[in-house]
């Protein structure tokens, strides 16, 4: 699977924007998928996956209420739509693949089970 993910940018805080991830190669469906950040200095953590049909989510406590993941096994793409941003949100942002038939919170935060990551899109959000 070869990701692309898109969507990165700069906006003021409260501000929104909708990142994609742009999959191939493989079948899709066949893979759970996530998103992970990076912030300038630190380690990289994650942000929020779901499971292979879209039905299952799981956030960091630090975005649940302000981000929404999604998915469309049709056209081989993955969202995440950010809303409310805040300048500790500033980061880059990954997404990845994972095969699993299910997913927990516990699985989907262990970043060694992804085995395709795509290249990260820049998020700056200013204050």
């Amino acid at each position: 699977v070869q990701l692309q993910a898109s969507g990165g940018g700069l906006v003021q805080t409260g501000g929104s924007l909708r990142l994609s991830c742009a999959a191939s190669g493989r079948t899709f469906d066949n893979y759970a998928m996530a998103w992970f950040r990076q912030a300038p200095g630190q380690g990289r953590e994650f942000v929020s996956a779901i499971d292979r049909s879209g039905g299952r989510t799981f956030y960091a406590d630090s975005v649940k209420g302000r981000f929404t993941i999604s998915r469309d096994n049709a056209k081989n793409t993955m969202s995440l739509q950010m809303n409310s941003l805040k300048p500790e949100d500033t980061a880059a942002y990954y997404c990845a693949a994972r095969r699993a038939s299910g997913i927990t919170l516990e699985g989907s935060r262990a970043q060694g089970r992804y085995t395709y990551w795509g290249q990260g899109t820049q998020v700056t959000v200013s204050s």
